[in-house]
C-alpha cells in the first residue's frame, strides 16, 4: 500500500525527473511509455493539485540526480576483506547484510552463489558484500567467517567485503537522528541507506548491477542466464530486468542508472521499503510494466524468521502448472517445409513448424479466438536435443485491438527478444488496465540461411478465480 505523503512527493518530482531523463535520452525509443505529452500533462496536473510546500523543498536536490549524490561523495568506506578488481566487470552482484537476532544466511548465500557458478562465469563478475551493521564484534566475526570459507575468491578479487556509513553526512531531515512512527519505518530507512552505500561503491566496478539479499539460493548457471539476457537486451530500452519473483533479489540495473537510484533512496528515505521505491523509479523512467523472466533463478533459503517479518512480508513464488494455450489461429508469411502447417507451432504436442531460410521481417502471429488475460509466454525454437535451427535474432510482440477477419492486431508492443532462440517471460499489464491480449507475434529480425524450427509457443492465461 502506498502512503499518501509518499505519493505527494513522488508526484511533485515526477515531471522534473521525467523531463531531466528524456532530455538526455531524446534519441532513444521507449516502447513502454505513454505518449510523452500526455504523461507530462497528467503529471503536471497532479503536481499542481497535490504538491505541498514540503515536497517543493526536494525539487532542487532532484535536479542533480544524474550526478552522484553529494552526500554519497562524502561517504566513509572501509575495506574489510579483498580489493576491487583491476578491470571493469560485466556484472556486480551486490549483497547488503546486517546483524539479526536469529542469525544470518549470508554464508549459505555466498556458498550457493559460488557453487552455482563456473570459473568462466565468475570471471565476468565481482561479488560485493556490504556489511552494514556498525557493531565491531559482529563485523569482525562475520569477516573472519567469510575469509575462512572463501579465501580463494577474495584473493582472486572476485569477492570484496566493505563497510560504509554516512555518519559525517546527515541527510535531509537528518536521517541519522530522525524519529520514526514505527519500527518498520526505521528499518526501511536503514535499508535504503545501506543499499545506497552499496550501489554507490559499485558505480565503477561493472557495466551492470545485480542485487540479491543475504538469504537466497542461486540456481546453477544463473550468471550465464543473466549474461545472455543482457546481451539480447543491450540495445533496447529498459530500467530494471527481473530474474526472480522475489521483491528485491534478482533485479538488474545499468550502472549508469545507479546515481539516480541512490539519490532517489536518500531523497525519500522514510516510510516505504525499497521494492516499492523501485516500482516508482521504473515508472518515472518510462518502463510502465515489469520485465520478468521465467523461471526464477533465485529463491528464498531455509526457514528464516525474516520470512514471517511484518515489515518485509514473504513473496510467494507463482506456480504456473502446464500451459493452457487458448483457442487461436496462426498466420505466417514464412516459407514452410513440406506437409507442415503454422498451427503446429501452437499445438501442445511434439509437432513443430519448420521454415526454410527465414528473412528479416518474416512473422508468425497467433491470433486468439477471443481476448485473454495472458500471464506468461514461452517461445521455443530450434531442435530440442541438438540445439540446432533456432531463430538467431527475433523478438516477441503482444498485440491488441484485433483486426476484422482474424488477420492480426492493429497495435503491438514489445515483450522481449529471443535469447539463444528462446523466450520465457511473464506478461504484465499497466495498473488498473482492463485490456486483454489478442495476438502474439514472433518477428524475424535478421535473415538466416538455414532451417528454422518453431518448436512450440506456450501460453498461460489467468485462472477464472483470479479475474474477479
Amino acid at each position: 500500500m502506498h502512503h499518501c505523503p509518499w505519493k505527494c512527493i513522488i508526484v511533485a518530482v515526477s515531471l522534473i525527473f521525467l523531463n531531466f531523463f528524456l532530455q538526455e535520452n531524446n534519441e532513444e525509443h521507449l516502447p513502454y511509455n505513454l505518449p510523452l505529452e500526455e504523461k507530462k500533462k497528467i503529471l503536471w496536473q497532479l503536481n499542481q493539485e497535490q504538491m505541498s510546500s514540503e515536497s517543493k523543498n526536494y525539487l532542487a536536490t532532484f535536479k542533480d540526480l544524474q550526478k552522484p549524490s553529494p552526500l554519497l561523495r562524502q561517504a566513509n568506506y572501509k575495506f574489510l576483506a579483498g580489493s576491487p578488481p583491476q578491470e571493469k566487470k560485466l556484472l556486480t552482484v551486490g549483497i547488503s547484510s546486517e546483524k539479526r537476532p536469529h542469525g544470518t544466511y549470508l554464508l549459505d548465500t555466498l556458498q550457493s552463489l559460488f557453487e552455482a557458478s563456473s570459473e568462466p562465469e565468475l570471471n565476468c563478475i565481482v561479488v560485493l558484500v556490504h556489511l552494514s551493521d556498525p557493531d565491531p564484534e559482529w563485523l569482525n566475526q562475520t569477516v573472519a567467517n567469510i575469509s575462512g570459507l572463501f579465501k580463494p575468491h577474495i584473493e582472486a578479487q572476485k569477492l570484496l567485503l566493505i563497510h560504509g556509513d554516512l555518519s559525517d553526512s546527515p541527510l535531509p531531515g537528518d536521517l541519522n537522528n530522525v524519529s520514526h512512527a514505527s519500527p518498520c519505518e526505521a528499518r526501511y530507512s536503514r535499508q535504503k541507506v545501506s543499499y545506497a552505500l552499496l550501489m554507490n561503491f559499485a558505480l565503477n566496478l561493472s557495466e551492470y548491477f545485480l542485487v540479491i539479499e543475504d538469504y537466497v539460493h542461486c540456481t546453477p548457471k544463473f550468471i550465464s542466464t543473466i549474461y545472455w539476457v543482457l546481451s539480447a537486451w543491450k540495445e533496447l530500452s529498459w530500467v530494471i530486468l527481473e530474474f526472480s519473483s522475489l521483491s528485491l533479489s534478482g533485479k538488474v540495473f545499468r550502472n549508469s542508472d545507479l546515481p539516480r537510484l541512490t539519490s532517489f533512496f536518500l531523497l525519500f528515505h522514510e516510510n516505504i521499503p525499497i521494492h516499492l521505491f523501485l516500482s516508482e523509479f521504473r515508472l518515472l523512467l518510462a518502463q510502465n510494466v515489469p520485465i520478468r523472466f521465467s523461471p526464477s533463478v533465485f529463491y528464498h533459503m531455509g526457514n528464516y524468521s525474516v520470512f514471517e517479518d511484518t515489515c518485509f512480508p514473504v513473496e510467494k513464488e507463482k506456480v504456473f502448472g502446464e500451459p493452457d494455450n487458448p483457442v487461436a489461429n496462426v498466420l505466417t508469411d514464412m516459407m514452410a517445409g513440406l506437409n507442415v502447417i503454422p498451427q503446429y507451432a501452437y499445438i501442445l504436442n511434439k509437432e513443430c513448424y519448420s521454415v526454410l531460410d527465414p528473412v528479416e521481417g518474416n512473422y508468425l502471429t497467433v491470433i486468439l479466438e477471443k481476448p485473454q488475460k495472458v500471464i506468461r509466454i514461452e517461445v521455443l525454437t530450434g531442435s530440442d536435443k541438438q540445439g540446432l535451427y533456432w531463430l538467431q535474432q527475433g523478438q516477441v510482440e503482444l498485440g491488441y485491438d484485433p483486426l476484422e477477419n482474424s488477420r492480426g492486431c492493429t497495435r503491438y508492443t514489445l515483450l522481449g527478444p529471443l535469447v539463444e532462440g528462446h523466450l520465457d517471460q511473464r506478461v504484465f499489464y499497466e495498473e488498473d488496465s482492463v485490456e486483454e491480449l489478442s495476438c502474439i507475434r514472433l518477428i524475424v529480425l535478421a535473415s538466416q540461411k538455414s532451417w528454422l524450427l518453431v518448436r512450440q509457443i506456450r501460453v498461460w492465461t489467468q485462472p477464472e478465480e483470479e479475474k474477479s
